[in-house]
């Protein structure tokens, strides 16, 4: 019998599993530009400082955390408010069961509820899986920045993409807040801690 996958969002005890799928990317990968792990304190402290401002989610299967995707501002200046870069991440045993597309999805329905225009993807190449990922949910190619990243004793290239959440070239609408719209995507009891 086939396990049903939830996404819900997520909450400040869910640092620890996630975590433990960042780790290993981390450590082994130059998917993510950081060199070590963040401690467990500070993992929990990005969850605070950004999960209330723009989606985190989390995908449980069975009640054991397999995956998460989330949105952080794409830069500080305030004239990039209406863009979002967008992460998603699954751990290894759970791969290949449509989790990571089931929270992007998720992720960039509630992006576009808060009138966010764009979401950003920034994957290190090569990887033609992510690549491919995020062609089949729309989004486009729009450079790249060649060795900008020094990790695992090279240098490392990133590919960028966008995806338009709202297509217009009118002004953009003011973006909603998160709390504004958890009820519509049946989150209304939701509480980080």
């Amino acid at each position: 019998m086939k396990s049903a996958i939830s996404i819900r969002m997520v909450k400040l005890s869910d640092a620890a599993p996630m975590l433990s799928i960042y780790s290993p990317i981390v450590q082994e990968t130059a998917t993510s530009f950081e060199l070590t792990p963040p401690p467990l304190e500070e993992f929990e402290q990005r969850i605070l400082s950004y999960g209330t401002k723009a989606p985190w989610l989390v995908a449980e299967e069975n009640g054991v955390v397999t995956g998460y995707a989330y949105a952080t501002d794409h830069r500080s200046r305030k004239a990039y408010q209406w863009n979002q870069e967008v992460t998603v991440y699954v751990h290894p045993n759970h791969r290949n069961k449509g989790i990571a597309r089931k929270l992007y999805l998720q992720l960039l329905h509630m992006l576009q509820a808060m009138n966010y225009c764009k979401a950003i993807a920034v994957i290190t190449v090569p990887n033609q899986a992510s690549i491919g990922f995020h062609q089949a949910l729309g989004f486009r190619h729009i450079g790249e920045m060649k060795n900008v990243g020094y990790k695992l004793g090279r240098w490392h290239t990133t590919s960028w993409w966008d995806l338009d959440l709202h297509q217009s070239d009118a002004s953009p609408q003011p973006l909603k807040s998160l709390q504004d719209i958890l009820s519509q995507f049946g989150f209304q009891d939701w509480s980080i801690k």
